[in-house]
């Protein structure tokens, strides 16, 4: 697709929130990105419109079969003042590698980075200013098509929507409390845990619900096959430093491929630590914990960046995390990508994409 992106603007903007007043995902801004596919046409019609209703048929394959996928990325505004996009190629890449799983055409990765820039360059005001603050960029493909029929639609829609959101940490980042699933598995190898749908997140609804209402703030999911391996936090992918190693949960199709992630194992084997990849039982962890060599635990995200973990509990079993308290490695780690977040550090990889 060659055509150039048509603009029609909002007649009228929106008031924008205070910095103070930003929830995640509550207020949108004036604009949205839309490109259409068909099957005998490829994608078309790039175009960036007033932020509204999207029109489906009640047969729309979306709503039936779940074909869609999305992404999540952030925009920043820097000390500086510049407006910085956080790795999106790497966003799109992984946008793309759901779609195909999910049975949809990829778009092409240039108008896809292109119309998260153009997007966010015509909406740079919604980027609000404070640290920790940012706009929140929500790529998607559903499928339009409207037929009932289990097979892949033969129609879509690619939108850009964008969100003012504030600090994960309004008072700070602070060590949460996971209770480790014994009874739900979030996916198994051959699933769909490697893509970014939204049945992932529909299925881990139940778990989550129930482990807030027994005070936590999330769950570790272990393998859907064994229920032995530590996988992922339903929104998060994990990390734990046990003696002077780090080990994170490969990626074998059965957790996201975050870019958080990628980005903290760049960061920490360029600091020389020893870092694996590989599976961990959650019996390896509890028994580091009893003998004093789970030194720390965090969570690895676009929404929190790194999130400490002060507890975990296994079969009714507390495990209290470097006192409660937020390690080194933890906000050795944190501080490092914020900081080329907001333009404070040195960027070296060229992560950052100014709008």
């Amino acid at each position: 697709m060659n055509e150039p992106i048509r603009v029609v603007r909002a007649p009228a903007q929106k008031p924008k929130p205070k910095d103070g007043e930003l929830g995640f995902g509550q207020i949108f801004t004036d604009h949205m990105f839309v490109a259409d596919f068909q099957d005998e046409k490829g994608w078309y019609d790039p175009r960036i419109e007033p932020y509204g209703s999207i029109a489906l048929e009640p047969s729309a394959a979306v709503l039936h079969y779940a074909q869609a996928v999305f992404d999540g990325l952030k925009a920043f505004r820097g000390v500086d003042g510049k407006v910085r996009l956080f790795r999106p190629q790497k966003h799109v890449e992984r946008l793309n590698l759901s779609a195909r799983r999910m049975c949809i055409p990829p778009l092409d990765s240039g108008l896809a980075l292109q119309s998260i820039v153009q997007l966010v360059g015509m909406e740079r005001d919604w980027v609000p200013q404070t640290i920790g603050t940012s706009l929140y960029i929500r790529p998607t493909i559903i499928a339009s098509e409207a037929f009932l029929g289990v097979r892949p639609a033969k129609s879509y829609i690619y939108f850009v929507i964008l969100s003012p959101v504030g600090a994960y940490y309004p008072e700070g980042m602070a060590p949460v409390k996971i209770m480790v699933e014994e009874k739900y598995v979030r996916a198994v190898e051959g699933g769909l845990g490697g893509a970014k749908t939204g049945a992932n997140y529909a299925a881990s609804l139940m778990p989550g619900e129930e482990a807030k209402h027994d005070g936590f703030t999330q769950v570790l999911y272990l393998d859907g096959v064994h229920k032995k391996y530590i996988e992922e936090v339903g929104t998060m992918n994990i990390m734990v430093r046990i003696g002077d190693e780090v080990v994170t949960p490969p990626l074998g199709g059965t957790i996201l491929p975050g870019v958080t992630r990628d980005s903290a194992l760049v960061l920490m084997r360029r600091w020389g630590l020893k870092v694996s990849e590989r599976q961990i039982s959650i019996d390896d962890v509890v028994h580091a914990h009893k003998r004093g060599a789970l030194k720390e635990v965090w969570g690895t995200g676009t929404a929190a960046v790194i999130s400490p973990v002060g507890e975990l509990v296994y079969k009714g079993e507390r495990m209290v995390i470097h006192d409660g308290k937020i390690g080194s490695l933890t906000q050795r780690l944190y501080d490092a990508i914020v900081g080329i977040q907001y333009g404070q550090a040195p960027d070296p990889d060229g992560w950052t994409v100014e709008v």
